[in-house]
């Protein structure tokens, strides 16, 4: 292989390597490659516009976790069973675990027919260790309260419903 000086008489670059380089840059659709030998390091990168871009193969969702559904004692300690239609029911925005309170010795932050106002906390769902307070849409009663604490939830998922 031979090696070119610079013209300032630096670093030696060994054109057939750079040429075996964008060839495999070529050969693999990769869009940057490096090499490094001792103290030289060769790097060769290419710019790909987005039309002579491949298109994206995106792997298919893993499937959907199954969604626990609460025993039936479950209905006397949440309140009230649920309704017929959840219509009105807050859902959850992500997927993640609903706590109905803040810690586990506090109380909860609503109950089956308590009033809430615009904005008022109705439980929190953790997600990746960030606790994501669920709020009332808007003004209404308590009708119902779909989940139990620590149980998780699927995105879309009702959670609450407020009327």
């Amino acid at each position: 292989m031979s090696e070119t000086p610079n013209s300032n008489g630096g670093m030696h670059v060994d054109i057939e390597l750079v040429r075996q380089l964008a060839q495999v840059l070529d050969d693999t659709q990769l869009t940057e490659i490096e090499v490094e030998d001792g103290d030289r390091k060769v790097r060769v990168a290419r710019t790909v516009t987005a039309a002579a871009a491949a298109p994206m193969a995106y792997a298919p969702p893993p499937p959907a976790a199954p969604v626990f559904a609460p025993p039936a004692p479950a209905a006397a300690e949440v309140g009230a069973s649920a309704p017929a239609s959840t219509a009105n029911a807050v859902k959850s925005p992500m997927v993640g675990t609903a706590y109905l309170a803040p810690n586990p010795e506090a109380k909860p932050f609503v109950s089956v027919g308590q009033s809430v106002a615009a904005g008022d906390t109705l439980l929190i769902v953790e997600a990746m260790k960030v606790m994501n307070p669920i709020t009332a849409p808007s003004a209404g009663t308590v009708k119902a309260i779909l989940v139990e604490s620590g149980q998780p939830v699927e995105f879309d998922q009702p959670l609450v419903v407020v009327e």
